[in-house]
């Protein structure tokens, strides 16, 4: 009961402070938060991939573009709203993710991760290449368009007026903790110990009785979908896409905030996201004075791997067991 406790204490503490957040956020900070949001949903996906199951991606990017171009073609070319999209979106990038996971069974550790990072340098060149269905190297524009909740006039929900930056500061957010919630079942079923099966020894998975095969495609088919979500996402809040909206550095800034946030957990996944969204930020203020920004972000990235090995969920989890081992020689009745 102690460990699901903890868990939903933090949810609740996370869900309240996001709902207060816009009165002391600016439009732009609202907007950055969003970004946040996106990015956490992402990283979910990820985690369950390579956290959980153990296959390396660095082509998520790649599933993020196929969410996105999934809402701005259904917006512009077919009047969807964008908030019917959402799902669709899901729907088609998990379907790719799971397509491709059927060939990359036969491909683990180094292989895969160069397999998909193939995928990611090869997206945007194939954007281009179907122009007529993508819109080639122009994209799709979004802005000012009726399907686009609030981008001309402010919508009301709940009894409040919300413009742009505000409704999508809560979209994004609302969507990333109901798919965290569902993740978070997900993790703790059946699903989730044969996913940690799979990842701790195949060898001992398949002696089990757990089938390698359908879990691995699984687990590309969900982390994809969770992708396509924060592509649709992303897409929306730029209110715009081009070939170039989801880079390869993308993929791997995305791999990066799931190292940060704590391989094999879901606990510290909204502090990868914040380093994801601020730490290119940062770098480039500080490299006005001290050097280029990359040098700075990579100095920093090697920082955080050194003060924190496991993640932010592996020094939560130290820290809480320090505590807790605290409180219990202090309790009365104790021995």
């Amino acid at each position: 009961m102690r460990r699901v406790a903890g868990p939903l204490a933090l949810f609740a503490a996370l869900a309240v402070a996001v709902v207060v957040a816009p009165a002391f956020l600016s439009d732009f900070q609202a907007q950055e938060a969003a970004y946040v949001a996106v990015y956490a949903v992402a990283l979910i996906g990820l985690n369950v991939l390579t956290g959980y199951t153990g296959q390396i991606s660095l082509g998520h990017g790649a599933f993020m573009a196929v969410g996105g171009y999934t809402t701005a073609i259904l917006m512009v070319d077919h009047g969807v709203r964008d908030v019917w999209t959402i799902p669709v979106a899901a729907v088609v990038a998990g379907a790719a993710g799971y397509l491709f996971g059927l060939p990359a069974l036969r491909l683990s550790g180094l292989y895969l991760a160069l397999a998909t990072f193939a995928i990611a340098v090869a997206t945007p060149s194939v954007i281009r290449k179907f122009e007529g269905f993508t819109g080639g190297e122009s994209g799709k524009n979004l802005f000012g368009l009726p399907q686009l909740t609030a981008g001309t006039t402010p919508v009301h929900v709940l009894g409040r007026q919300l413009n742009y930056n505000n409704w999508l500061y809560y979209l994004c957010w609302t969507v990333a903790f109901v798919v965290y919630v569902v993740g978070w079942l997900m993790l703790r079923g059946r699903t989730g110990r044969a996913l940690r099966a799979v990842r701790d020894s195949e060898t001992a998975a398949l002696s089990s009785g757990v089938s390698l095969a359908r879990y691995k495609t699984l687990a590309f088919g969900v982390s994809a979908a969770y992708a396509g979500v924060a592509g649709s996402l992303y897409t929306i809040a730029n209110a715009s896409i081009y070939p170039d909206t989801f880079p390869v550095q993308l993929s791997i800034f995305l791999l990066v905030g799931v190292v940060v946030s704590g391989l094999g957990s879901l606990a510290g996944l909204v502090a990868g996201a914040v380093f994801i969204e601020f730490l290119p930020i940062w770098a480039q203020d500080i490299s006005k004075s001290q050097g280029a920004p990359s040098v700075i972000y990579g100095a920093i990235l090697i920082a955080v791997m050194f003060v924190l090995p496991t993640g932010v969920a592996g020094m939560a989890r130290r820290v809480a067991t320090f505590a807790r081992g605290r409180y219990d020689r202090r309790a009365p009745g104790t021995d």
